[in-house]
């Protein structure tokens, strides 16, 4: 696979994104409400008190219209639409009242993962294929978009709307997000976090088109198809 160039329509500094996405896990509503029976129970014992984030490599970065590829002996994958904070400032310890100002920009993100059960050991065979991670369609300056924490999000497969969410049902807004992240890590200009999506995630199969999109970002479109066995 060849990996893609970032020069999607970017006219927000710092022009071009790293290819460092990270993903929050249990940040939206239905998603932690989908465990909280099992998180109660070993080995996890307790609900997270703190973001929950996993990263998707840059083997795993796609464009819209891409192929994404149905591994061999995988039936369906898991397709989860949600808005990536495009990062415009170092963010270290930025606090929530200011958060906003560390965004440059949105875009869609589809966070593609071959279905699993299990969040006690971490998901890289699951989540970490290539073109697992498409991005787009362009990145929309943060002035321009509307608020953050009011964002509808569609799933469609093949024209078929199979979920829609809004970013007001994230159990951390926007703000309170970049703040708890940024308090034990630093995200640098051009680097992409992903916010949370909904549960359960719809599934999709080889030869179906699945297309996200959100109020005022456009729309995010790939087709899948069968690898390799």
């Amino acid at each position: 696979m060849t990996l893609p160039e970032f020069n999607i329509p970017f006219n927000v500094a710092p022009f071009k994104l790293t290819g460092r996405v990270y993903g929050t896990l249990l940040n939206h509503r239905t998603a932690l409400e989908a465990i909280a029976e099992a998180a109660e129970k070993p080995p996890y014992n307790a609900l997270p008190r703190a973001p929950v984030l996993f990263i998707k490599p840059r083997n795993t970065l796609a464009l819209c219209n891409d192929l994404i590829e149905v591994p061999g002996g995988v039936e369906e994958l898991e397709v989860a639409g949600t808005l990536g904070l495009v990062i415009g400032r170092s963010a270290s310890r930025v606090s929530e009242g200011r958060a906003l100002e560390h965004i440059a920009g949105y875009l869609i993100v589809n966070d593609v993962s071959v279905p699993h059960l299990s969040y006690h050991r971490p998901s890289i065979r699951q989540k970490a294929r290539d073109g697992f991670c498409p991005l787009g369609p362009a990145v929309t300056p943060r002035k321009l978009s509307g608020d953050p924490d009011a964002l509808t999000i569609r799933t469609y497969i093949d024209g078929a709307l199979v979920q829609s969410m809004n970013t007001a049902q994230l159990n951390r807004s926007i703000e309170r997000l970049l703040a708890d992240v940024t308090e034990f890590m630093t995200l640098s200009p051009g680097d992409v976090l992903a916010v949370g999506a909904a549960a359960p995630a719809p599934r999709a199969r080889a030869g179906q088109l699945v297309t996200i999109e959100i109020d005022g970002l456009g729309r995010l479109s790939n087709p899948l198809v069968r690898g390799m066995e």
